[in-house]
């Protein structure tokens, strides 16, 4: 068994930097997770109008409602089962920003066939988007988001593409500073560009068996539909 993320990218995965193969190999087989401390350059908006979709989206920890400059942040992920059987990786962002910190929450599970990353957002996992992760000449991590889906009950329908958005993320490892660099853009077909982050940090690993999954990390509702 290997971590989720290279059984996604297969052979892909070996072009990436050596600290990022280590960052990405965080799950129940290597018995490691890792905690990024840093700060965010800068969290940015769009347009005035994005505002509120942002703000209700912030109620479920989905994306972030306040942009900013310099802001201590913390992303934790941490493997574990979840009650549907699958192994899972959180990916839980928390922004130290003015007033009180706001999270942007997601789990990530291998998709059945394999060859993609599945990524639930929010805390009762209502969005789910596919993932397709690349090596970059460089050795850095290229992720795109694929189609979007909205769950809840009954319903299960695809988030059009009107009202939906596209994510880029990048991350990388810059060895003379011993940071990694993330950049996150997240576009309408459309409108443009919606919401977007960009900063760095160092990571700290630790064993699963000692430091286990905190309470809170888990979202509230666990979603089964792949």
């Amino acid at each position: 068994m290997t971590s989720i993320f290279r059984t996604a990218m297969g052979t892909d995965f070996d072009r990436l930097h050596p600290q990022l193969q280590r960052r990405f190999s965080v799950g129940l087989t290597s018995g490691e997770a890792c905690t990024g401390r840093g700060v965010m350059d800068r969290i940015w908006h769009g347009a005035p109008w994005v505002k509120p979709f942002l703000a209700l989206g912030a109620t479920r920890n989905i994306l972030v409602p306040t942009p900013g400059r310099a802001v201590p942040f913390v992303i934790e992920n941490v493997p574990y089962t979840d009650t549907h059987g699958r192994e899972t990786v959180t990916f839980v962002r928390t922004f130290d920003l003015p007033g009180r910190p706001r999270r942007f929450d997601a789990q990530m599970v291998l998709s059945p066939k394999g060859d993609r990353i599945l990524d639930y957002l929010g805390t009762h996992q209502h969005l789910a988007s596919e993932l397709h992760l690349t090596a970059e000449p460089d050795g850095s991590l290229l992720i795109r988001s694929g189609e979007h889906r909205f769950r809840e009950g009954m319903v299960d329908t695809r988030v059009p593409e009107l009202i939906g958005a596209t994510a880029e993320v990048r991350e990388s490892y810059n060895d003379n500073t011993a940071c990694f660099r993330i950049q996150v853009r997240v576009v309408n077909r459309y409108f443009g560009p919606l919401f977007g982050y960009e900063g760095s940090f160092r990571p700290t690993y630790t064993d699963i068996r000692t430091c286990g999954v905190r309470r809170g990390l888990r979202p509230v509702r666990e979603e089964p539909r792949a």
